[in-house]
């Protein structure tokens, strides 16, 4: 069974520090990422990082937020300083990958079910 599963959300106060955490299982994982969404907008690019570690950063991000993995333990972290109040929205693990089951070949892009982080005084 394909699985992504986020931790690591709450309230923070501004300024402050999170580290989520995307562990996956059940399948092949090949580049992964993070992205965030708010109520009436739509979902956004945070950070996403190759199998390889090749890392790309959407612009909020940039110079505060730092994506990394382990392929050992099929985990992602995003770890994130300096929150502001605009950061907060829910945050949700996206990882390409495929899988076997008995002959079948699936491939296809997944989706964890989110964790919220509110950054706010």
């Amino acid at each position: 069974q394909v699985q992504l599963v986020e931790s690591g959300g709450g309230l923070v106060l501004p300024g402050g520090s999170l580290r989520l955490s995307c562990a996956a299982s059940g399948f092949t994982i090949y580049a992964m990422g993070w992205y965030r969404q708010v109520p009436g907008k739509q979902r956004e690019l945070v950070a996403d990082i190759s199998s390889g570690g090749s890392t790309h950063y959407g612009s909020s991000a940039k110079g505060r937020f730092t994506i990394s993995r382990d392929n050992a333990k099929n985990t992602m972290y995003l770890q994130m300083n300096s929150l502001r109040p605009e950061d907060t929205a829910d945050y949700y693990c996206n990882a390409g990958g495929a899988y076997w089951r008995g002959s079948t070949y699936s491939a296809g892009d997944y989706w964890g079910q989110g964790t919220q982080v509110t950054v706010s005084s």
